[in-house]
């Protein structure tokens, strides 16, 4: 579907250039036990694609190389990787900080009983997607039976300490709009998941993370195919604030997908805009980073770009600004 997406150009998007690497952000695999409408990745049960063990130990060597201090995991469903567990164990071992971007029902399939006590004993800071607190809405995103999938895998990791306010089991939800529209301001609907989630069901968290859909895969097709796609980039590019650029998370991120090549940022990846290879015209990959230094490398942006930057903003840790 992804394939008959109108082709994204950058039309006035301001330059940018990169900082000093925080984050890697690593898309081990895009198979998924789920299929959401609004996954920006065309992640799904069907996809076969995964990291293999060359590749996640060139992770972890870049890793140390590079002194970044965050790796972050994700996919598809990331612990459906075989090699999720050996990435977090090797990472944590070496003092980085893992993040697992988690979609809380893989804590229920068949062979993953013991992930959430794993992630516990590692001290993985767990980024959740639960688009709302609502059961209804949840399931017509995310597919029937979900929400209750959730919300069993949520009080399960409070009773392992996450969400609690200890700063070594963090615990943070993730909120993306229905539709094609911008999301409401991060601190007041934060207010509003805390208060139903506990009141309802007993869960606590850290923090809500609104994120901005991308026009691109999945969500963009559903776009094209009601005639909304034109329209959601000029809502984007209508709501784009200069303030919000100095805190996009390209600026200090690199994503590396499943082959071991390398982009700006994960919504890159999925379109194929590799990092800005310095008139070097070939496909880079993480291999060829091991001695270079990113700091002030040029940014690929394009229209998709204005989904970080509008409104509040919006990147991997939520919003950018009030």
């Amino acid at each position: 579907m992804h394939d008959t997406l109108p082709l994204l150009q950058s039309r006035g998007f301001p330059p940018l250039r990169r900082r000093r690497l925080e984050t890697l952000q690593a898309n081990i695999g895009l198979t998924c036990n789920q299929q959401c409408t609004h996954c920006h990745v065309n992640a799904s049960p069907r996809r076969k694609e995964q990291m293999n063990r060359e590749t996640a130990e060139l992770v972890l060597r870049y890793l140390r190389v590079a002194a970044i201090p965050t790796l972050d995991l994700t996919g598809g469903a990331p612990e459906l990787n075989p090699h999720f567990r050996f990435l977090v164990q090797e990472a944590t071992a070496a003092g980085s900080h893992v993040i697992d971007r988690c979609n809380l029902t893989i804590l229920e399939e068949p062979g993953q009983e013991e992930l959430a006590d794993f992630l516990a004993k590692h001290n993985v800071e767990i980024v959740a997607s639960l688009p709302c607190y609502l059961e209804e809405n949840v399931d017509r995103q995310r597919g029937r039976g979900v929400f209750q999938k959730s919300v069993r895998g949520l009080q399960r990791l409070n009773r392992l300490g996450y969400g609690q306010g200890d700063a070594e089991r963090r615990l943070n939800l993730v909120y993306n709009p229905q539709g094609p529209t911008l999301p409401p301001p991060q601190e007041e609907l934060e207010a509003n998941y805390k208060n139903a989630l506990k009141e309802r069901y007993g869960i606590e968290f850290d923090r809500l993370l609104t994120l901005c859909n991308m026009p691109i895969r999945r969500f963009g097709s559903a776009l094209v195919s009601r005639g909304e796609f034109d329209p959601y980039l000029r809502l984007l590019r209508a709501a784009h604030r200069d303030e919000n650029l100095p805190l996009v998370m390209c600026r200090t991120l690199l994503s590396v997908d499943w082959q071991g090549y390398v982009y700006d940022c994960d919504f890159n990846q999925m379109l194929g805009l590799g990092l800005y290879p310095r008139g070097n015209a070939r496909r880079m990959r993480l291999a060829d980073l091991l001695n270079a230094d990113l700091q002030g490398w040029p940014i690929r942006v394009a229209d998709h770009c204005y989904g970080c930057t509008a409104g509040q903003g919006s990147s991997c840790s939520g919003a950018l600004g009030p």
